[in-house]
C-alpha cells in the first residue's frame, strides 16, 4: 500500500451534491462545526445554486465552489484531484456514483458516501478495491444512518465482551422519523434490481479472499418475540448486516466465530405484520415501471420532512452481545436519523478521515475498520449516545 502525497491538494474535504436535501444539512453542519483551518468546498452541477448556498453559510467567503457533473467523468477526475476527502450525497449511487469512486481510487483521494445500496457497494469492491489499495485511497460506503449506528454499535458492543471467544450480537432498531425523496428513490431503485443485486453479490464472493481460521456471519433472523428487548423482532432488509459482517471479517477483535443479526423492534404484533406486508407490496410494485413511476412522483428527490418534523424524530439501536459467559446490553441513540443525524455522521466521518490519527487502511473499508474509536468519540462529542446499558 502506497499513499500518494495529497497534502498539496487545495481542499481537505469536498462535499459533492451539496445543494440536495441532505447535502445542505451536511454543508450547514460543516460550516457550524468545522475545525479552524479546514479547507473545504461545495460541489455540484449548478454554480449559481452552489454560490447561493455558500453565501448563506457562516464563513462562506472561505468555502470553495467546484462545478462537477456525474455525466462528465473528466469532471469527476478533477474533483478527486482537488480533495484529500470527497464526500458525495449524489444517488442512487448505482446510477450516478461509479465514476467518482473510480476517480478517487485512481488519484488516492479518500471517498465516502451515504449509499445503502448493496449492488453498488459490491460492484465498486470488484472494480476499484485493488486500485484503491495501490494508491492508498480509503473507499468508505454507508456513512449515514445506513450504517454508522449499526456498524459502530456492533463494534462498540464487541469491545465490551471477552476476547478470543465466539461472539454473537443482535441489533434492534427503533425509530420515529420520515424519509426524503432521495432515500425513497434509492429504495425503489434497489427493489427493482433484485437480479442485478444478486449477480453483484455473487461476483464479489468470487473476488473476496477467504477468511482463514475465523468465521463471520450475518444470517437473516426469523421474526420472533425478543424477550431481551421486550418487542417483536422483524428482520430488516438493509445493507447494515453486510457492513457489520465485513467489519468482523477485517478485525480479529470480533473473535474466531462471530454472528450478527439485524432487526426492527416493534411493540405490537399487528404493526410488525403490517410493516412486513408494506415492504413486500413496495418491492412488488417496484418491479412494474408504471407503478414505480407513480410511486416516484409521490415524493421526489430534493424533498423531505420539515424542520419541525425532524426536530421530533429520534432513533435507538439496542444491541445484545454474548460470548465467553458474558452478556452485555448496549445502545446507540440520537435524534432525527435520516437527516440531522445522518448529516452529522457523514460530516464527522469526512473530518475523521481528513484529520484523525487512524489505522493504516486502504481499499474498500467500513467505518468501524477505517475510523472505529476515533469516530465513536467524535459522534459522542456531537451528541450521539454510545452506552452500556447493562451487563450480566
Amino acid at each position: 500500500m502506497t499513499r500518494l502525497n495529497r497534502t498539496d491538494r487545495p481542499y481537505d474535504v469536498v462535499l459533492f451534491g451539496a445543494t440536495g436535501f441532505v447535502g445542505i444539512l451536511t454543508a450547514e453542519y460543516l460550516a457550524a462545526r468545522a475545525p479552524e483551518g479546514l479547507r473545504w468546498a461545495v460541489a455540484g452541477r449548478s454554480r449559481e445554486k452552489l454560490e447561493r448556498l455558500r453565501d448563506g453559510l457562516p464563513g462562506g467567503a472561505e468555502i470553495g465552489v467546484l462545478e462537477a457533473d456525474v455525466s462528465d467523468p473528466a469532471s469527476m477526475r478533477r474533483l478527486a484531484e482537488h480533495a484529500r476527502v470527497v464526500a458525495t450525497t449524489v444517488g442512487p449511487y448505482v446510477n450516478y456514483g461509479e465514476d467518482l469512486v473510480a476517480a478517487c481510487a485512481d488519484t488516492g483521494a479518500d471517498y465516502l458516501d451515504l449509499s445503502g445500496e448493496p449492488e453498488f457497494v459490491d460492484l465498486t469492491y470488484v472494480r476499484h478495491d485493488a486500485r484503491a489499495r495501490e494508491t492508498g485511497a480509503r473507499l468508505v460506503h454507508a456513512c449515514g444512518f445506513d450504517s454508522v449506528p449499526h456498524d459502530l454499535g456492533a463494534y462498540f458492543t464487541v469491545q465490551q465482551l471477552p476476547q478470543g471467544v465466539p461472539l454473537t450480537v443482535d441489533g434492534f432498531v427503533t425509530a420515529d422519523a420520515m424519509f426524503s425523496g432521495g432515500t425513497f428513490a434509492s429504495a425503489l431503485n434497489q427493489f427493482s434490481r433484485g437480479r442485478q443485486m444478486l449477480s453483484a453479490a455473487r461476483d464479489r464472493a468470487r473476488h473476496e479472499p477467504r477468511l482463514m481460521g475465523r468465521r463471520a456471519q450475518a444470517p437473516t433472523g426469523a421474526p420472533r418475540f425478543a424477550k431481551e428487548v421486550g418487542a417483536w423482532a422483524v428482520p430488516l432488509p438493509t445493507i447494515d448486516p453486510q457492513i457489520v459482517r465485513r467489519s468482523a471479517r477485517a478485525l480479529d477483535r470480533y473473535g474466531p466465530d462471530f454472528r450478527y443479526r439485524h432487526y426492527a423492534a416493534v411493540q405490537h404484533l399487528p404493526v410488525a405484520l403490517g410493516g412486513v406486508a408494506a415492504v413486500g407490496a413496495l418491492a412488488t410494485a417496484a418491479q412494474l415501471p408504471p407503478a414505480r413511476r407513480w410511486l416516484s412522483d409521490r415524493l421526489k428527490p430534493g424533498e423531505g420532512p420539515s424542520p419541525e418534523r425532524r426536530a421530533k424524530s429520534w432513533f435507538s439501536v439496542r444491541f445484545v452481545g454474548e460470548g465467553g459467559g458474558r452478556r452485555v446490553f448496549t445502545e446507540v441513540a440520537g435524534g432525527d436519523p435520516g437527516y440531522g443525524e445522518t448529516a452529522k455522521m457523514f460530516a464527522e466521518s469526512a473530518l475523521s478521515l481528513a484529520f484523525d490519527d487512524l489505522p493504516p487502511t486502504a481499499g474498500q473499508v467500513t467505518t468501524a475498520v477505517a475510523m472505529g474509536d476515533a469516530l465513536i468519540e467524535r459522534l459522542r462529542k456531537a451528541g450521539i449516545t454510545f452506552r452500556v446499558a447493562a451487563t450480566r
